[in-house]
C-alpha cells in the first residue's frame, strides 16, 4: 500500500510536491533535442542508432504526408523554429571575447612532441647526463682494466704471478719427490 497519502502507484518523497511538466517546456525540450540532432548531424557524429530512429520517424512522417491529414497529437510548424538559427548564432556571455587554450581540450589539432616544438634539440635533465656519465665512465675503466693500466689490475696481475709461481714450484717439488720414490722403488 502506498503511503503518505499519495493517489496511485508512484511514492512521493515526504513533504515533497508532485511536478507535472508544462506543456511548454515539453515543446522546448523537444525543439532543442532536434537542434542538436541537427548539429551532430552537420557535424557527423550522429550514431547509427539515431540514425535507425530517424529513418523510422521519417517513413512515418511520409506515410502520413501520403494520407494528407496530419496526426492529432502534431503542431504546425512555428516561428520559433526559424527563429532557433539567429539565437545559435548570438553569443552567450563573453565567450566569444576571451580566447582561452585548455591544453586538456584538444579541437582537431594534431599533437606535437616536444623535439618538433623546440626545433629538435632538447637539454638532457641532471639525472639523465649523470646516468650517460656514469656509463661512459664504467666503458672507459673496463677498457682501461682489460689493458692492465689500472691499480686493480695491476695488483691482479700481480697476485696472478705470485700464484703461478707457487704451482710451478709445487710442481717441480712432485716431480722431485716422485723421482726420489722411483729411485727409492728401484734400489730394493
Amino acid at each position: 500500500m502506498p503511503r503518505g497519502g499519495s493517489r496511485g502507484n508512484k511514492k512521493t518523497h515526504k513533504g515533497q510536491r508532485r511536478h507535472f511538466t508544462d506543456e511548454s517546456e515539453m515543446k522546448h525540450a523537444q525543439e532543442k533535442e532536434e537542434r542538436q540532432k541537427e548539429w551532430r548531424r552537420k557535424q557527423g557524429i550522429e550514431s547509427e542508432e539515431e540514425e535507425e530512429v530517424e529513418g523510422k520517424e521519417t517513413v512515418v512522417k511520409e506515410g502520413e504526408e501520403a494520407k494528407g491529414a496530419a496526426a492529432p497529437g502534431d503542431l504546425p510548424p512555428s516561428s520559433s523554429e526559424e527563429s532557433s538559427d539567429d539565437e545559435s548564432d548570438k553569443h552567450k556571455g563573453i565567450e566569444h571575447l576571451i580566447e582561452v587554450e585548455n591544453p586538456n581540450r584538444m579541437k582537431g589539432r594534431a599533437i606535437k612532441k616536444v623535439t618538433e616544438l623546440e626545433g629538435g634539440k632538447t637539454e638532457l635533465t641532471r639525472r639523465e647526463r649523470e646516468e650517460i656519465e656514469k656509463q661512459q665512465a664504467k666503458a672507459n675503466y673496463q677498457k682501461m682494466h682489460m689493458a692492465g693500466k689500472t691499480d686493480e689490475a695491476r695488483a691482479d696481475l700481480a697476485r696472478l704471478a705470485i700464484i703461478r709461481k707457487q704451482r710451478e714450484e709445487a710442481t717441480k717439488k712432485k716431480e722431485a719427490q716422485k723421482a726420489k720414490e722411483e729411485a727409492a722403488k728401484q734400489k730394493s
